[in-house]
């Protein structure tokens, strides 16, 4: 009876450890200069489905890749090893190779050219 209150008492000890240990604060930079603290859910790029996540707002994490200018705003295309995705903000100046932390949301811009759909999904920071 005594070794199996130790073993329940152990076990509740390790999961409790495992779930403290998996727990970390965000410490890296998002478009805004700001940080995010645990708890935020990070998606993964090859995770997001056109058909269905549009104007769900998503937090991704990854390298900028590309910047273009646009009027009054900036897109650059983030890559997190699973994906490359499009970032439209008013923030400027990120670098390429620069790590980022982004929220927004997921919009999605179809684009036919002689009956073919060659649309793409791009995430607007909020």
């Amino acid at each position: 009876m005594q070794l199996t209150k130790n073993f329940h008492i152990w076990s509740i000890a390790l999961l409790l450890s495992a779930a403290l240990c998996s727990c970390s604060s965000l410490r890296t930079p998002s478009l805004n200069g700001g940080n995010l603290s645990m708890g935020q859910n990070i998606t993964l790029i090859q995770e997001i489905k056109p058909a269905t996540d549009q104007g769900n707002i998503v937090y991704i994490r990854g390298k900028v890749e590309r910047q273009v200018p646009l009027v009054k705003q900036w897109a650059y295309q983030i890559n997190d090893s699973t994906g490359k995705i499009w970032v439209i903000t008013h923030q400027p100046h990120l670098q390429e190779g620069q790590e980022v932390l982004i929220k927004g949301k997921l919009s999605y811009k179809s684009i036919t050219l002689a009956d073919q759909e060659f649309g793409e999904v791009y995430l607007e920071e909020s």
